[in-house]
């Protein structure tokens, strides 16, 4: 197989671009390396668009492996024909393959196989080319032994044997797996007479294509629990007949016993086996898209804009224990702990003591944003936050999810960052971290663990978990990393880098003071050339020497950019003040292409170094809305259908997107109310940590359920 060509023809690139991408990848680079500095040999694919490029060529090298291998085994038995090899050369899925290889696997004792050893198999084929003549009777009296007693149980056994090849002939298996997902109908019922959340799917049916990958994850699941039982409904009578077509030929007495053949197949063989199929494509498909829809939440959320330069009080709600108070300076540094107890019912001189003690916090490190954990009393701790607000001039409040803080804060590396702290302080202090810089928190934590998306546990742990951690490479490399102050966790994920390398920079660091230029980096143990070439550009030096440490440009272009600089009339220092936002205008004024040629840059470099000198060391978080801050708290009992309310996304999933709109219970926007349109997934309208305008639909507060809609005149 043309590897390069193949992909290319199912990216729509030229094969040149998918063979730069194979050698790069050969050669030991990371996705974000490739994606960010080689933009001229690959044609600047964007780096999601790489991500599935490696992943498709994985498969196809599985593929070509496998296929090596059943050529192999095929010709140890001496059973490879010049036309298998060929369908096996032309097959494009493992499934295909494998319906190849299926009639020469080595099976368990079967009926067929039983048929065979009695010396019958010349009978099957006697049956299959005499459909048009003769009496299957009379050639059958001349198989009846010991083991075979009349002509019946000769036919019987025939017929076994031609059911097995019916079930196992590629081409027929290959049309009837299409029929079943063309026109296969899922049907769900009660397993036992209790009440459950699938009570949905108690007596529910769906057709197969438009089977959404959360109904299927969620049938599946019920099945798994005993609480359902699932079928797959065919139109019969239309299947067989495909069957038929394709090995009955007449209809005589000889045809009729093909035909009977036939009809054991599908229903003991054939219709048994691509059910099992077909549901795990279905998984498999549920699998893939599920896995999607966590990545693109899992990128908003690590995306979302930091609220830099503030001082923020941390809360971790609780009850019993009281609510846990951290403050955290503008870079995160904690400042002060506390406890306070106001959550509870009655405790009045506990809650005025509450009140003191957040009160003279607030006061005494200029606090200006509190983030409250949205947790168990969040309700309750937000309530109380904003009575205090009128004491707290110039403060506002932000409600932070807690999803993943628990984790973190019970690890060795919490235990390791903050040994005095106990577990609900350190989840303090990571709620007021997450708000001032969601990556740099975030990445602290297992990605699967912050659960921005459906059915995470039904799901291919080691897909997840490999999309996810892409996800996290791709988001800190895009924001790239302060080299001096970053933790050991958010270094991991530079391109290059990885764990071993992250500890020995901090070592080097806490040895030898902050790192002074990228260059000094080569003195760090075991990183390397190769390791250097991929971090370097993603590693910011702030106070370094050369201003260029401080931008996106890569070592391996500042001859370039320098050029760049005094060809249009600017210099070094110009960088340090903030960047040269005209260096653009004057490029195109000169001449892109002669430019190009002028400094030695391909033009997609060029263009990337023209940006990046303009503004040196954009955070492309900024360009996207700010998180809502607030200053006061609504319930859930004050909404009203039509209300207006400001909202944000939490999460998306396929059937629609939970907002958070202050009420501390999350509305959900149904798909169906996204938009004046069709809409073919929520993600295509809205995305994780957006900030929308909504109107309530109705609110029920027994059930705590909120019905929003993007619409307003669909409440």
């Amino acid at each position: 197989m043309d590897l390069a060509k193949t992909i290319a023809a199912e990216f729509a690139l030229r094969p040149g671009q998918i063979q730069a991408v194979i050698d790069l990848l050969d050669g030991g680079n990371t996705i974000p390396f490739i994606a960010r500095y080689r933009k001229e040999a690959h044609g600047s694919i964007d780096d999601q668009t790489l991500r599935r490029i490696a992943e498709r060529l994985a498969y196809l090298l599985g593929l070509e492996k496998r296929r090596e291998e059943l050529e192999k085994a095929l010709t140890e038995q001496g059973v490879l024909t010049q036309e298998l090899r060929e369908k096996l050369l032309a097959a494009r899925t493992l499934a295909e393959l494998e319906d190849l290889y299926r009639p020469f696997r080595p099976k368990r004792r079967t009926r067929a196989t039983a048929a065979k050893e009695r010396g019958l198999e010349p009978l099957a084929q006697w049956l299959l080319l005499n459909q048009g003549t003769g009496s299957p009777a009379r050639e059958a009296a001349r198989y009846i032994t010991g083991d075979v007693p009349d002509e019946e149980s000769a036919l019987a056994g025939a017929r076994d044997i031609i059911a097995e090849m019916v079930s196992d002939d590629a081409a027929l298996r290959k049309d009837l797996r299409a029929v079943l997902l063309r026109e296969g109908v899922i049907h769900t019922a009660a397993a036992k007479d209790e009440d459950s959340v699938y009570r949905m799917y108690y007596d529910y049916q769906e057709p197969v294509p438009r089977m959404a990958a959360h109904r299927v994850l969620a049938v599946n699941r019920g099945e798994r629990e005993g609480y359902l039982k699932v079928t797959l409904d065919l139109p019969d009578d239309r299947v067989l007949e495909r069957v038929r077509r394709r090995f009955v030929r007449g209809c005589g007495e000889t045809a009729q016993q093909v035909a009977a053949a036939c009809e054991d197949a599908w229903t003991r063989l054939l219709f048994p086996s691509l059910e099992r199929e077909l549901r795990g494509e279905l998984t498999d498909r549920a699998n893939e898209s599920s896995i999607r829809v966590f990545a693109q939440n899992l990128h908003q959320l690590l995306m979302q804009p930091p609220v830099k330069g503030r001082v923020i009080l941390g809360v971790d709600p609780g009850f019993r224990t009281g609510c846990k108070l951290a403050v955290v300076d503008e870079n995160g540094k904690v400042l002060e702990t506390g406890v306070g107890y106001f959550t509870l019912p009655g405790q009045t001189r506990q809650k005025e003591q509450a009140a003191a003690l957040i009160e003279a916090m607030v006061r005494r490190h200029h606090v200006t944003v509190i983030a409250i954990g949205n947790g168990t009393a969040s309700r309750e701790s937000e309530q109380f936050i904003v009575s205090l607000l009128p004491r707290l001039p110039g403060a506002a409040y932000a409600i932070v999810s807690e999803a993943g803080a628990s984790v973190y804060s019970a690890s060795p590396l919490a235990a390791q960052e903050f040994p005095d702290y106990d577990v609900s302080l350190r989840s303090a202090v990571s709620i007021a971290r997450r708000l001032q810089d969601p990556l740099a928190e975030l990445v602290k934590i297992d990605p699967k663990a912050i659960g921005v998306g459906q059915y995470q546990h039904d799901l291919k742990q080691n897909e997840l978990s490999a999309a996810l951690d892409g996800v996290v490479e791709q988001c800190v490399n895009d924001v790239g990393v302060e080299v001096s102050t970053a933790s050991a966790e958010l270094l991991s994920r530079v391109a290059g880098i990885g764990p071993v390398l992250a500890r020995n920079i901090v070592a080097w660091r806490e040895e030898n003071g902050p790192i002074p230029s990228r260059a000094a980096l080569k003195k760090v143990p075991k990183l390397g050339p190769r390791a250097f070439e991929q971090c370097a550009g993603f590693l910011r030096v702030a106070d370094s020497a050369d201003p260029l440490d401080a931008t996106a440009v890569h070592p391996e272009s500042y001859g370039s950019a320098k050029a760049l600089l005094k060809t249009l009339g600017f210099s070094l220092g110009d960088i340090r003040n903030g960047g040269v936002p005209q260096i653009g205008q004057r490029a195109k004024e000169y001449g892109l292409e002669r430019l190009a040629v002028a400094v030695d840059l391909g033009l997609p470099t060029l263009e990337d170094m023209l940006s990046e000198l303009a503004k040196p060391g954009r955070d492309p978080r900024e360009e996207l809305p700010a998180p809502a801050l607030r200053t006061d708290v609504l319930d859930i009992q004050d909404l009203k259908p039509g209300m207006e309310l400001t909202g944000t996304v939490r999460n998306v999933i396929d059937f629609g997107a939970f907002v958070d709109i202050g009420v501390h219970q999350d509305g959900l926007v149904h798909i169906s109310r996204m938009a004046n349109k069709f809409v073919k997934h929520p993600s295509d309208v809205v995305k994780v940590g957006d900030v929308l305008k909504v109107w309530v639909v109705d609110a029920d507060p027994v059930k705590k359920r909120i019905a929003l809609t993007m619409v307003k005149d669909k409440t």
